[in-house]
């Protein structure tokens, strides 16, 4: 990361300060660690068997099933996202092997993704550097600048439908099993994807030839693709609020940045453990390595983080309509609300 203009200093001096506060809770517990992959991943196997046992009773009984094994896979993620971010087990080798394990159960190669990631994290909110692991945003005056077409694609793009239906399909069934994006980062990213695409196949074979390849899908497919709608809603409504912050360089820096373009997306305690706290997202990027079973404790020490960027689950449905980025106004707004700029 470059170093911060001088003349930045004071815009960002607040939240260098939390940044000291938050080093505190950087260090990991390894039991913690462990309790948290158990208890995880013992309930996803339970519901996954279930719901294949269930058939034999009726599909319907399966699709309540489906509906907590979706959510133990999208908790799955989770802890691989705090091993990304080497905050999981703080110990890089574990850290690695444990993500790239879950990786073949998410559908995620881990190396791949993980570098993909962290280009997000370190150009969140920069108008200058979009486009790698982020959801595209356009500006309204590049969203004027588009042809006809150019604008039906980017509202295509961004309708419900495909942003959160077709989209989550596309990327974790098709889009992550080839590293495109990735040619210069060396081979670790290709050879993580075929090995996860290697290991992913091996294990569907074995169930297929187990419960037969028909059982499989009607179990598998709905389980992922649940998981994957879900897991793109959070990445969307945590950035894609309507006071979140965008900026060029030099008005951009990575403490304000991080503090101010993520949201805090306070969810009913249920579903704030289901999610592994993603939630208390504006933290998470400002200081990636507290550990996800951890983020609970800052805002319990320090609640007036929680009057950063709070969206209700709510206040989350508004967001749909929330597509362009308006750079007089500093607001993420709507189509609608862009036609009396015309």
């Amino acid at each position: 990361m470059s170093v911060v203009p001088l003349a930045a200093a004071p815009h960002d001096a607040a939240e260098k300060a939390w940044l000291k506060v938050l080093s505190v809770y950087r260090v990991p517990s390894v039991t913690r660690s462990v309790y948290e992959l158990i208890v995880t991943l013992v309930p996803f196997v339970f519901f996954w068997t279930a719901a294949w046992a269930s058939l034999h009773f009726g599909y319907w009984i399966g699709l309540l099933l489906i509906v907590p094994a979706a959510g133990f896979l999208l908790r799955l993620f989770m802890l691989q996202h705090d091993c990304g971010h080497g905050s999981f087990f703080g110990r890089r080798l574990w850290d690695d092997w444990t993500g790239r394990v879950i990786g073949i159960l998410t559908l995620t190669p881990y190396d791949y993704w993980r570098r993909a990631h962290a280009a997000h994290h370190a150009s969140a909110g920069n108008l200058n550097q979009r486009g790698v692991g982020d959801i595209t945003t356009l500006t309204v005056a590049e969203y004027e600048a588009l042809s006809s077409r150019g604008r039906f694609g980017y509202r295509l793009y961004r309708h419900p439908l495909v942003m959160f239906g077709i989209g989550p399909a596309f990327l974790f069934l098709f889009k992550q099993r080839l590293p495109f994006g990735m040619m210069r980062a060396g081979a670790l990213p290709w050879v993580s994807t075929m090995a996860t695409n290697a290991a992913v196949a091996a294990i569907a074979l074995v169930l297929i030839w187990a419960i037969g390849i028909l059982p499989f899908l009607i179990v598998h497919l709905p389980i992922v693709l649940l998981a994957g709608s879900a897991g793109v809603w959070l990445f969307y409504v945590q950035h894609q609020f309507e006071d979140t912050y965008w900026s060029r360089p030099p008005d951009w820096t990575f403490p304000f940045a991080a503090m101010h373009s993520a949201s805090y997306y306070d969810l009913p305690a249920p579903l704030r453990w289901m999610t592994g706290n993603i939630g208390m997202h504006h933290i998470h990027h400002l200081s990636s390595k507290v550990p996800s079973y951890r983020l609970p404790e800052v805002l319990r020490d320090y609640p007036e983080l929680a009057n950063f960027g709070r969206i209700s689950l709510r206040d989350s449905l508004g967001c749909i309509k929330l597509i362009l980025w308006d750079e007089k106004t500093q607001k993420l707004v709507s189509l609608k609300a862009t036609e009396g700029l015309r």
